[in-house]
């Protein structure tokens, strides 16, 4: 899409950030235009740009608080670096509660009046390789619901959802997106890596019998339908996003999945701005075309190259580093002397052997089955 059609998306009051064409820029701004408060939600996090301007922030008088998650899978030590050097700045610095499988959200809140709402992580993978959507708005009822979260969040406190403001999870996500998907009378054009909660996809197949067109870009588990979907051709996918009807939009972290609507702290919003949604609409539209055209010419096809080095990469990914694997062993032994000998070697290595074999076998699945496993 050019330029003058992502212009189309912007107006004062709402921004759309489409990924990997904005970049990091818009956030790096918004960072530098706060005058008295920042406050971020954290998952994942390697942006230097993103980090300078955070602790340029507090410098310059502005109040910074980061909330960051507990745990991500296989990054913890690179969380905890990372409050480090933030705590060093003088950033605030929170860490998310226990309580739930994962926190996952991506928000960004400037100075209590604009909220940037984000389906992609503060990374580079995400930001400059992927496709993915962020929205920006300086509606009242959106920002304060993203404040009183951020703060119940930080606090450890009970959150209240409201009916007309965001989509949190496990708190009212799946209410208020079963109904989303019910209401559609024509079309819904869906990006969404894994949709597989049971609930969700019966409610696609009931739409699309009722003569609704439903196409996904990414995958649909379990589903019998008539529903067309295309795994994303040029690039991977990190965006959880929906378009009902060409008049309205959902974007958010939380995928059609179980995990994310009922066990993870998710956050989403309903968009029904017209610039916004025909922004969504003709991205999807030109990812379509090009996945149709993948399709037919038979250019996702992996040989045998391609998949194994997509499986390495899964692999990595699933399977933690090994040396913070050593050290919470290593943390776990009694104080006083351990006799090495007393570990039954065949059954560690037939242990770590089953694993890896597990996360190889799914891996390679799911790299045939939609050209390159989901990732979050």
């Amino acid at each position: 899409m050019n330029s003058e059609k992502r212009a189309r998306g912007s107006t004062d009051a709402w921004d759309l950030i489409v990924q990997p064409e904005r970049g990091v820029e818009p956030l790096v701004k918004a960072i530098e235009g706060a005058r008295k408060r920042v406050e971020i939600l954290i998952f994942r996090f390697d942006r230097a740009e993103i980090e300078n301007a955070l602790t340029a922030a507090v410098k310059r008088g502005v109040a910074v608080h980061a909330l960051i998650a507990w745990t991500n899978r296989g990054g913890e030590r690179n969380l905890r670096n990372l409050e480090t050097r933030l705590l060093a700045a003088g950033v605030t610095v929170s860490r998310t509660a226990d309580d739930l499988a994962r926190y996952h959200g991506k928000m960004l809140i400037i100075d209590r009046k604009r909220l940037y709402l984000l389906a992609f992580n503060f990374t580079a993978l995400d930001i400059d390789r992927s496709r993915s959507f962020g929205v920006s708005t300086k509606s009242g009822q959106l920002v304060g619901d993203a404040v009183r979260l951020f703060e119940a969040d930080c606090s450890r406190q009970a959150f209240t959802a409201t009916e007309d403001g965001l989509l949190v999870s496990p708190f009212n996500a799946r209410k208020r997106l079963a109904g989303f998907v019910q209401a559609a009378r024509k079309q819904l054009l869906i990006y969404d890596p894994c949709v597989g909660d049971p609930q969700m996809v019966q409610l696609l197949e009931e739409r699309s019998r009722g003569g609704v067109e439903v196409r996904v870009i990414g995958s649909l588990k379990r589903s019998r339908g008539s529903i067309e979907v295309r795994p994303l051709a040029q690039m991977r996918l990190h965006t959880r996003t929906i378009v009902r009807d060409l008049r309205t939009a959902f974007i958010g972290s939380q995928s059609l999945r179980t995990a994310e609507l009922d066990g993870r702290r998710e956050i989403g919003m309903f968009v029904a701005n017209r610039n916004i949604v025909t922004a969504f609409a003709e991205t999807f539209e030109e990812d379509w075309h090009l996945a149709d055209l993948a399709e037919k010419q038979d250019v996702r096809t992996l040989t045998g190259d391609k998949l194994a080095k997509k499986v390495a990469k899964a692999v990595t990914r699933e399977l933690p580093p090994i040396g913070e694997v050593i050290e919470a062993v290593a943390a776990e032994l009694p104080s006083r002397p351990f006799d090495v000998s007393a570990l039954n070697i065949e059954q560690l290595e037939e242990t770590i052997r089953s694993a890896v074999k597990t996360v190889v076998k799914e891996s390679v699945q799911e790299a045939a089955a939609t050209g390159g496993p989901s990732t979050i």
